[in-house]
């Protein structure tokens, strides 16, 4: 099986390590980059905020970091960029790309309260646009649902990506660089397939068996 490679722990990222296996991927999830050699693809999981320092802000309401591990998944992204190797991003991870390439993000969504995930609620449910021509125009066609868990989205678009998707609000979506096998979203589709498939969204499985396409 293909490998891929998460900077994280089997034991709090299980929904995204049976994903991968359902897709006919090995995750290997570690905290030590070493165990990255040999893999043929990344994955950056959903989490907390990243610092604003990596992308040129003050604070203007960040929260949750995780340092090293900002440090490490943004060396991370380069790294198998340069390699030429396929990227995928998941919530956060979508973040992450837009930084580690030059972008940054708006730290507190003007519509936050229809993106975050809530105590009471648990995800948002919201319908998003795909932009004709894109990967997710080919996996779902132009308007389907999705969940929701993010207060925060990303502002400038690093160069060489481009917006795959958008909410009604405007809010990025997804984002691609289909030359570099680069693709993100800013759902949780590893929340929507297998025991934790919704009724009210699509199904999240397309999207891993794209990326194992491209492995």
């Amino acid at each position: 099986m293909k490998k891929v490679y998460a900077y994280a722990t089997y034991e709090k990222q299980e929904n995204y390590a049976q994903a991968l296996s359902a897709c006919g991927m090995e995750p290997v999830f570690s905290l030590d980059t070493k165990e990255a050699e040999g893999c043929r693809g990344l994955l950056l999981c959903g989490g907390g905020d990243i610092e604003p320092k990596w992308f040129g802000q003050e604070n203007r309401g960040s929260k949750n970091f995780e340092p090293l591990r900002d440090e490490k998944e943004l060396c991370l992204v380069k790294d198998f960029l340069k390699a030429g190797l396929p990227i995928l991003g998941i919530c956060r991870g979508l973040q992450v790309i837009n930084v580690a390439l030059g972008g940054d993000l708006i730290q507190d969504l003007p519509t936050a309260p229809a993106h975050a995930w809530e105590e009471e609620t648990g995800d948002k449910q919201h319908l998003i646009k795909a932009v004709p021509g894109t990967f997710l125009y080919a996996l779902y066609g132009e308007s389907f649902s999705v969940n929701s868990a993010h207060h925060q989205g990303a502002g400038s678009i690093a160069p060489g990506l481009q917006a795959a998707a958008k909410a009604g609000d405007g809010v990025i979506e997804a984002l691609c660089w289909p030359e570099k096998n680069v693709y993100a979203v800013q759902w949780h589709p590893e929340r929507m397939m297998l025991s934790r498939a919704r009724q009210d969204t699509v199904d999240g499985t397309p999207i891993f068996s794209f990326f194992e396409s491209l492995l």
